[in-house]
């Protein structure tokens, strides 16, 4: 098959520029996978024969980013792209880096090192596509397999499991029978990794168009490394009326009902978490998991704080664990008090999360599940469009005017009157007026003295 690539004018420079210094260089690896999929291509990086030194000759503006292992970014204006040396990589003692690396003046051996078929492309016009070990056949037949021993690759970077089941999961490819297998035998070198690298993974996979694929890290064996919460909800049977899937593949297809957004799939993937912990059955045999959104909340927590993600993110997602299952009735003020308790920054994240969840479940009572669902959505769009009051900050009145006006001294009273005056506020939005509240607060100040 004849693959005409269209490089980047930057890229071409730098390909002709190094070219014509007699040196032989290609675009390579995941921009070459992409173009060829029809995908804009995030990053074009270049391998050359030339020495990291000799790029710097050829380039006014370099940066030594990776300079020991033969990586030199090339500045183009605002742009920069990464030159890297042919290399043979050295032992990987630490299952992540190689120890050393060793330049070569072959492109094939560079290739070698990669760990997928589908990223060990390489191109440039004069030569056109070079494809050593089957890219172009395994992306017309949808297949990850790893260049070369599958098991070599995994045991010089253990992180390239878990790339494998995140390519099937953003291409929607199956991971060839050799590289499944060398997965299920060393996935417990996943242990080697950082949990910085383990979270980018997984959140790749979860907002990818196959979330799915979790399953197949499941199965592999990965997930009893990283996450071992997920494995005992595959192993968590559902007999409810509610569902129709055990409690893991639930989850999974809670993450195909929603959007991909991190957040979001996230919150799915970790909503019924704490089921294992909750299950027990009543006499006829029916599970029931009362409080497990707590449960979950705490395990989310813990899952989240233990692979690094950001207090943003883990705030975020455990209060969508944590109200996922709320009660809602589909009134006025039944909407304002599940925004006052969820939080409005996230209550509309909230009623996705319900949705994906209800549309996860079996049929059993859909048609009034989704009624109801939909009017709480029409009826929080009503309150928002007449600005009725859903948190502090629409109060008529801040803690500086209960101080001002009302009498108030500064301290947990005064934090603890503005929640009450929300709260009735939440019930009768006609009083959010300032002298109303104040009045009020005046009365309790009185009152409690």
């Amino acid at each position: 098959m004849n693959v005409e690539i269209q490089l980047p004018e930057k890229v071409k420079f730098i390909i002709d520029t190094i070219m014509e210094a007699g040196c032989e260089a290609y675009a390579v690896g995941g921009c070459i996978r992409d173009f060829i999929l029809g995908r804009e291509a995030a990053d074009w990086d270049i391998t050359t024969s030339a020495s990291p030194l000799l790029v710097k000759e050829l380039f006014r503006h370099t940066i030594d980013t990776g300079i020991k292992h033969g990586t030199v970014t090339v500045m183009l204006g605002k742009e920069g792209f990464e030159v890297t040396t042919y290399r043979v990589d050295g032992r990987y003692e630490d299952g992540r880096h190689p120890e050393s690396v060793t330049f070569t003046a072959s492109l094939k051996e560079d290739l070698k090192r990669r760990d997928f078929t589908i990223n060990a492309m390489a191109y440039n016009e004069q030569s056109g596509l070079v494809d050593e070990f089957g890219g172009l056949k395994d992306i017309e037949n949808k297949v990850i397999r790893c260049v070369g021993d599958a098991g070599e690759r995994f045991t010089e970077d253990a992180l390239r499991m878990m790339r494998a089941v995140r390519f099937s999961a953003q291409l929607g490819y199956e991971i060839e029978e050799k590289t499944s297998a060398a997965i299920r035998k060393l996935s417990e070198r996943l242990r080697l990794i950082s949990a910085e690298r383990i979270a980018v993974e997984l959140t790749k996979l979860a907002v990818s168009p196959h979330p799915e694929k979790l399953r197949t890290a499941w199965e592999t064996g990965i997930t009893k490394i990283i996450l071992p919460e997920f494995d005992r909800c595959m192993e968590t049977e559902q007999n409810n009326p509610h569902h129709c899937y055990n409690v893991g593949e639930h989850i999974l297809r809670s993450m195909q009902e929603i959007r991909p957004e991190r957040v979001l799939r996230l919150a799915m993937l970790f909503h019924d978490i704490g089921k294992p912990e909750t299950l027990t059955e009543g006499p006829d045999g029916t599970s029931h998991f009362h409080g497990h959104p707590a449960v979950s909340e705490e395990i989310t927590r813990r899952v989240l704080q233990r692979l690094k993600f950001d207090n943003h993110t883990i705030q975020t997602v455990t209060r969508l664990v944590l109200y996922h299952d709320y009660d809602i009735l589909s009134e006025a003020k039944y909407v304002r008090r599940a925004v006052r308790k969820a939080g409005e920054d996230i209550f509309p994240l909230l009623l996705e999360v319900k949705y994906a969840d209800m549309m996860a479940q079996s049929t059993y009572l859909r048609p009034e599940k989704e009624e109801r669902l939909l009017a709480v959505g029409e009826i929080y769009k009503q309150v928002r469009r007449e600005g009725q009051c859903l948190s502090l900050k629409n109060l008529a009145v801040t803690g500086k005017d209960l101080i001002d006006r009302a009498g108030m001294q500064p301290g947990p009273a005064l934090g603890e009157t503005l929640g009450k005056l929300l709260d009735m506020v939440i019930e009768n939005p006609d009083l959010n007026r300032k002298e109303t509240l104040l009045a009020i607060a005046a009365a309790e100040s009185a009152g409690g003295k």
